[in-house]
Order: C-alpha cells, then sequence, then structure tokens
C-alpha cells in the first residue's frame, strides 16, 4: 500500500467519524459517491446502519474511487499504462471542390429542376457537402443570381434562379 492509499483511507475513517456529530455520509463524498452521500447526510447514515455497516465497506470505497482516478488518467486500475490506448479524434481533411466549379454545377442542376433547387437537392446533384453548397448558394444570392423563396407545401427553402 501506497502512502496516498493510506492517507485517504484514514482521511475516510476520521470523516465517517462525523457521524458521531450527525454529519453522516461525508466519507462517501470524498470517496464519489454523491447520491449515497445524500442519502447517509439526510437520513443520518440509514438511522446508523448504514454508517455502522460503512466500517467495513470504506476500504473498497477508497480502491474503487483510486481506480476510477487511474482509469480517467490512462492508467489500468492496477497503476499501470493501458494496454488500450485512449481514443481521439482525428479530423479528415477531404479535397475541396473548387468554389467557381461548385457554382457552376449548382446552376445546372437548377437548371435541370427547372430554376429552382434546394441545398439538399444541390447536395445529391454536385456530391459536394452541405456547409460548402449552402455556402455557394448564398454567395449566388449575395451577388444577385438567385433568389431565396419557400415552397408552398414543404415549407423548405428554395434558391430560385429567375434567368433559367
Amino acid at each position: 500500500m501506497n502512502n496516498k492509499h493510506v492517507e485517504r483511507l484514514l482521511v475516510s475513517y476520521v470523516l465517517m467519524a462525523g457521524g458521531l456529530c450527525g454529519l453522516c455520509g461525508l466519507h462517501r463524498f470524498y470517496n464519489g459517491k454523491i447520491g449515497t452521500g445524500l442519502l447517509w447526510f439526510f437520513t443520518l447514515g440509514i438511522f446508523g446502519i448504514g454508517q455502522f455497516i460503512d466500517i467495513f465497506f470504506v476500504p473498497n470505497m477508497v480502491e474503487e474511487y483510486e481506480g476510477k482516478l487511474l482509469i480517467k488518467q490512462g492508467m489500468s486500475p492496477y497503476g499501470s499504462p493501458s494496454q488500450y490506448p485512449r481514443a481521439t479524434a482525428t479530423a479528415v481533411e477531404l479535397p475541396k471542390v473548387p468554389e467557381e466549379k461548385l457554382m457552376l454545377r449548382v446552376l445546372k442542376s437548377a437548371r435541370d429542376r427547372g430554376g429552382q433547387i434546394t441545398v439538399t437537392q444541390a447536395v445529391l446533384d454536385t456530391g459536394a457537402d452541405f456547409p460548402e453548397v449552402e455556402l455557394v448558394l448564398k454567395e449566388m444570392v449575395k451577388q444577385g443570381y438567385a433568389h431565396i423563396d419557400n415552397d408552398p407545401v414543404k415549407g423548405t427553402v428554395v434558391y430560385d434562379f429567375v434567368e433559367l
């Protein structure tokens, strides 16, 4: 047993002794058991019975809490480095379609659809992702090539190319 373990064990028993003053459950809060700590606090350690039984459970509570701390640090519960590294997210950069080519593909798609297109339809037709298509369509509206409207039946946003 290392010094930190013994220290946590002693502090847990000292906090448990607070039950003699009516402060039951402090040892449970200290060892990360918030729910049962609240239960012990408001019921005086389940009328003293739970407080007495915890005399035998404190060593297990301390070991369990220390094991959780080690796992959070990427260690096994035995203190050695975990054989399974923690998962990390990596961003995958997809090749970007030049905005001009995407704009042309969106225009052709709108032409094929009678001069009106939604973002979803443009994504399906061009193969570009949603943010790229939405950015191109907003830029076309900003430049005056298209107008934003709503489909009267579905309520979806429709980009209307009057010239097509």
